[in-house]
């Protein structure tokens, strides 16, 4: 069987452990060839619904990284980005909560959380989701990974009335960690 999308197995595996859950519907088409073809809508006759997407709890980096890929092609964000952004906000800990209340994958404050629509910031997939789209409208917003990722860090406040990195230890910190571990330096 020749996979057009490499990750497939993994996306599928984490599908059917999962189960029915609120999320977003999945659709699989088998060509002639028997690749796989995959997306979030149904693009023609031959694509079938596979169920709805989500992690399940207690993911490691093997199971996340699928569907970091899925939604960053679906922003249009780079998955090298967000893959070091998850490593470094949550070690790709579905379940974990910061000192001040991030919450999951992409660690989102509840305020923010709710401002996504983020009904459940430990979906881990609805998470991503909520964290990558979020992260293109701040890069969007500021033009730059660099400023994006302290936006991420301080809040967007912060770095409109600086128009700079701000001077915070911990955000210059996560600034750095991230852009190195993402490559993007």
């Amino acid at each position: 069987m020749r996979l057009l999308f490499p990750a497939a197995p993994w996306c599928l595996a984490a599908l059917l452990l999962a189960g029915p859950a609120r999320g977003e519907t999945i659709y699989q088409f088998r060509d002639a060839k028997g690749g796989i073809h995959l997306s979030n809508r149904k693009l023609d006759a031959h694509y079938q619904p596979m169920g709805s997407m989500r992690l399940p709890d207690g993911t490691d980096q093997g199971k996340v990284v699928p569907f970091i890929r899925y939604y960053c092609r679906r922003y249009g964000v780079d998955p090298n980005l967000v893959r070091a952004m998850v490593e470094v906000e949550s070690g790709f800990a579905v379940a974990a909560v910061s000192p001040k209340g991030a919450a999951g994958l992409m660690q989102i404050m509840p305020g923010t959380g709710r401002d996504l629509g983020l009904a459940d910031a430990f979906d881990g997939a609805n998470n991503l989701e909520a964290g990558i789209r979020y992260m293109r409208s701040l890069l969007d917003a500021y033009g730059d990974a660099r400023l994006a990722l302290a936006a991420y860090n301080a809040g967007p406040g912060r770095v409109r009335r600086g128009g700079e990195v701000p001077d915070i230890p911990e955000t210059r910190a996560y600034v750095e960690k991230v852009l190195a571990r993402s490559g993007l330096r």
